[in-house]
């Protein structure tokens, strides 16, 4: 039930994927991790199910592309994706391109992480805000 895809190429398209997990990383069922630049997953870090971890998207989600089908258009990276130590992701979390999660953080279920976060955060929402400081 786990899909991780490191995509070197799409149509035309040429890409160096890197993806790092470290140790004690524990996934649940269903995730899905996918790049076409760069995620890293830090030692001890607990990700629950249906999680996505991405690094791209389908176009540059502008005007212009509205005229082309999602499936049409190219793959695009705003930047890579960090998720430090001792991070908890609950389920049904999606978390976007050009993200670094801080250490020791909670991230609640069904949050869309759309911005850094900072060390020892509690974070939840659509997009994920800061709860609590721990």
């Amino acid at each position: 039930g786990l899909r991780i895809d490191a995509i070197a190429r799409y149509k035309q398209q040429r890409f160096q994927p890197e993806i790092k997990i470290g140790s004690n990383v524990s996934l649940g069922h269903h995730c899905h991790i996918g790049a076409i630049h760069k995620i890293v997953i830090s030692n001890d870090v607990l990700i629950g199910s249906n999680v996505l971890i991405t690094d791209h998207q389908h176009g540059k989600i502008t005007s212009e592309e509205l005229n082309i089908k999602a499936v049409q258009r190219e793959l695009h990276s705003n930047g890579p994706v960090y998720i430090n130590e001792n991070t908890w992701i609950g389920d049904n979390v999606v978390i976007m391109p050009n993200v670094t999660i801080g250490k020791n953080v909670i991230i609640g279920a069904n949050a869309v992480v759309t911005k850094d976060i900072p060390d020892n955060a509690v974070v939840g929402g659509i997009p994920a805000t800061v709860i609590k400081q721990l």
